[in-house]
């Protein structure tokens, strides 16, 4: 058996971040804090053709969402408002998260910036950034003589 040195602040350390798990709020990154109150999650996938960004955007408004791009920059901005409670509602627990959301995001460079459009259906926000016809492969054929 491997004989370890003892580290009391490994294990604080370790105890700390399973309190956190169970009793803390969600993680949120420096950047993400200093855009928002929360910010939704969010998919990207790269196909031959495109990038396809999906956020999840639940009781979030269709009209409240605004999506630009500017300076390569993709940016998705909003707010999830609380609905109005009344004093005779009793809550046993809150964890869904309200507020204004910004979000942020590096356009790759081979994405044609005129052709990104969005949708948004059943609380996901789809993003759609077409790559320019000089980025998309192509495969030419060779004739061997």
């Amino acid at each position: 058996m491997k004989m370890m040195r003892w580290d009391p602040f490994r294990e604080l350390e370790t105890l700390s971040s399973r309190l956190n798990q169970y009793l803390g709020p969600p993680a949120v990154t420096d950047e993400e804090a200093a855009f928002g109150e929360w910010a939704p999650a969010m998919d990207i996938e790269e196909t031959p053709t495109e990038y396809v960004m999906r956020a999840d955007l639940p009781d979030v408004k269709k009209e409240e969402v605004k999506v630009g791009v500017d300076n390569g920059v993709l940016s998705l901005e909003g707010e999830r408002k609380q609905e109005k409670t009344e004093n005779t509602r009793k809550f046993h627990r809150v964890e869904r998260v309200y507020g204004k959301f910004v979000r942020r995001i590096a356009v790759p460079t081979d994405v044609d910036q005129q052709k990104i459009l969005a949708d948004f259906k059943n609380g996901v926000l789809t993003v759609h950034l077409p790559k320019s016809a000089s980025a998309t492969p192509r495969s030419i054929d060779v004739k061997v003589a």
